[in-house]
């Protein structure tokens, strides 16, 4: 921290009425929440993406990560089925340092139309795309029971909510 720092971190303090540590432990705090998965080393591959979608951008300046680093953190010691691609780790990397060649790449990954994107129209459409490909998609168990689909019961008919039969 530099003296600019610490003199905003006074004034926030001060305008909140609290000391000056309750500020820093606030941001400490809330940091730790953000990256939380980063302390735990059983968490890696594809779990590491909502960490990386959600603080990315600011993180990888901050730290000067590139996408080098960035496969190393995400990959490192990761079985095949749990990988993030390439392609992916890169994306994300671009939205650190180079976004209209991110909102480019994103659009040919997507197979989506190439317009301009603001960055947080990208920022978006990054986390939809990423999200869908990791972390919502389905992946088959063996033995597993096919999902239920329940139908829409009127609220004057209780009975065949519960699946009693007249």
């Amino acid at each position: 921290m530099n003296a600019a720092d610490v003199k905003k971190v006074k004034r926030l303090a001060g305008r909140l009425g609290v000391r000056d540590s309750d500020v820093i432990r606030f941001a400490v705090k809330g940091m730790l929440t953000r990256l939380g998965p980063l302390y735990d080393p059983e968490v890696s591959g594809r779990n590491l993406v909502p960490v990386f979608v959600e603080s990315g951008a600011e993180v990888l300046r901050f730290f000067e990560i590139d996408a080098h680093k960035l496969e190393a953190i995400i990959n490192n010691g990761v079985a095949a089925d749990r990988r993030v691609e390439r392609d992916d780790i890169a994306l994300l990397a671009l939205t650190g340092s180079q976004e209209p060649y991110a909102a480019l790449k994103l659009s040919e990954l997507n197979r989506s139309e190439r317009r301009r994107q603001n960055p947080a129209e990208l920022s978006e459409s990054l986390r939809q795309y990423l999200y869908a490909k990791y972390v919502y998609r389905q992946v088959p168990v063996e033995g597993a029971q096919q999902s239920i689909h329940l139908a829409a019961v009127p609220s004057d008919q209780p009975e065949a909510a519960e699946g009693v039969r007249r």
